[in-house]
């Protein structure tokens, strides 16, 4: 899912989980997980549409809050 995809489920009130864990093909990066109610998920992607993946946990975080979630889990 896009930045302005997960911005616009945001906007629009429709209810999703946030998940942030670990990437499974690099352990030191971490990765996005969306999950709606309908059972639906998605990993956040870049403008490639390739998974992003990001090294640093603090600006993972800062990336979120851009996009108006306001509740993670991390699984560490």
């Amino acid at each position: 899912m896009k930045r302005e995809d997960v911005k616009a489920l945001h906007q629009d009130g429709k209810p999703f989980s946030t998940q942030v864990i670990r990437n499974p093909a690099r352990p030191r990066e971490w990765i996005v997980f969306f999950k709606l109610d309908s059972g639906r998920s998605f990993f956040l992607i870049d403008a490639r549409d390739e998974v992003e993946s990001f090294a640093d946990l603090n600006k993972l975080i800062e990336e979120l809050l851009k996009l108006g979630i306001k509740l993670a889990e991390i699984h560490f």
